[in-house]
């Protein structure tokens, strides 16, 4: 079967370079153009967002103990308490849908609940600072509070529905989470802090930069 499809995808690749008209001169601007967008891709969304963001979720990885993350959004964790957080603590970050993935991936490996994680992981691109700052100014304030509200909303309704389908399955055994030594406990809480506080500013800047927010706000 896998030999099949690799056959048939030859066959398809194929059919398309022999076919596609590149000799045209709108498909030569469209393949360009393409071109130029990835590259744009790569040298300002990787490099100031993507990267910050991996940087991000290993640290939550070593900092961060499995205790404290099973503790606020583990399945046996006071689920107000836990959607609660997850539901807004994506807006001190400035990510977009694909730069939240790594920290996602990064709460659920320490422990989270699938739906506190995931509250996260719906929540954290619609009501970072700067996208409802955004939002506000060239929509308007009701849209600006409207999306807020709307994200953090869904956000809770969404956690728990993906808790129940997949029974709120985590990425580690708690027993197991909670018999491990902590990685982190040589680091002190302002050595933490800093580490997170520098990754943060750094997409807080680069998607300001990204965004063009300096022509929408008024000059300081």
């Amino acid at each position: 079967m896998k030999d099949r499809t690799k056959l048939f995808l030859f066959i398809v690749v194929f059919l398309v370079l022999y076919f596609a008209p590149f000799e045209r001169a709108h498909l030569q601007r469209a393949i360009l153009e393409a071109f130029f967008m990835l590259q744009e891709y790569a040298r300002e969304h990787v490099l100031f967002c993507l990267i910050p963001a991996f940087f991000i979720a290993g640290a939550i990885s070593i900092f961060i103990s499995k205790e404290a993350v099973i503790k606020y959004f583990g399945a046996k964790a006071n689920k107000i308490l836990a959607y609660g957080i997850a539901s807004v603590s994506g807006s001190i970050l400035a990510v977009c849908s694909c730069t939240v993935l790594p920290m996602f991936a990064g709460v659920f490996t320490r422990g989270a609940g699938i739906g506190p994680a995931t509250a996260f992981l719906y929540s954290g691109p619609a009501i970072n600072i700067l996208a409802i700052i955004l939002t506000a100014r060239v929509l308007g304030y009701e849209m600006g509070v409207a999306r807020a509200v709307g994200a953090i909303s869904f956000s809770i309704i969404i956690g728990p529905l993906m808790s129940f389908f997949f029974k709120d399955k985590q990425g580690v055994d708690e027993e197991l989470a909670i018999s491990e030594s902590t990685t982190g406990e040589s680091r002190s809480l302002a050595q933490n802090g800093l580490y997170f506080l520098v990754l943060i500013l750094i997409l807080i800047f680069a998607a300001r930069k990204l965004l063009n927010i300096e022509y929408l706000l008024p000059p300081a």
